[in-house]
């Protein structure tokens, strides 16, 4: 599948989990996506939980909802970091309320829940959170993969693959009903 002229914003920030970074982003480049890592300060080197590097090439402030395609969060102790900056949750919800896709996993739909787009909407996470992306409004199932609309969700780095196909199907044909 060739999705050229296509772009994510892959957050990040310090304690990511690495799988959950670097896969998406490869199959999403491999696919032809641009895939552009934003963080709090552009330049900023981020640390994974086991201190593999990921360098911020765009800052929230300047990430502009109109300029992507989609978003995806990844888990680890990042989302934690990340939804502690008002204009990444900002970015999040523009992002959403356009259509586009807007994907987390693991913990990652911490940023969903602080985004507030998950109310009425199906979603999975790590079981952990199960209860604050209820308490979000969602739907919450145990499964690999959720596809609601633009919102994609997976629970765990072993989910990877279901993630990863469904985020490009939802830049390939848009949101799913």
């Amino acid at each position: 599948m060739e999705l050229k002229g296509k772009r994510v914003a892959m957050l990040v920030d310090q304690m990511y989990q690495e799988m959950e970074v670097w896969v998406p982003l490869y199959r999403l480049r491999e696919a032809g996506v641009e895939v552009v890592t934003v963080g709090a300060e552009a330049g900023k080197v981020y640390p994974s939980k086991l201190g593999y590097p990921c360098t911020a090439q765009l800052s929230y402030d300047a990430a502009r909802a109109e300029d992507f395609d989609g978003v995806i969060a990844p888990g680890g102790f990042a989302p934690d970091f990340i939804r502690r900056h008002p204009m990444a949750i900002a970015f999040v919800r523009e992002v959403a309320l356009q259509g586009k896709l807007a994907a987390a996993i693991c913990h990652g739909p911490w940023v969903l829940c602080s985004a507030d787009i998950l109310r009425g909407k199906r979603a999975t996470s790590f079981f952990a959170i199960k209860d604050d992306v209820v308490n979000a409004g969602a739907l919450w199932e145990d499964a690999e993969v959720v596809v609601d609309g633009g919102i994609v969700t997976s629970r765990k780095p072993d989910d990877l693959p279901a993630f990863s196909l469904a985020c490009i199907q939802v830049l390939a044909n848009g949101p799913v009903a």
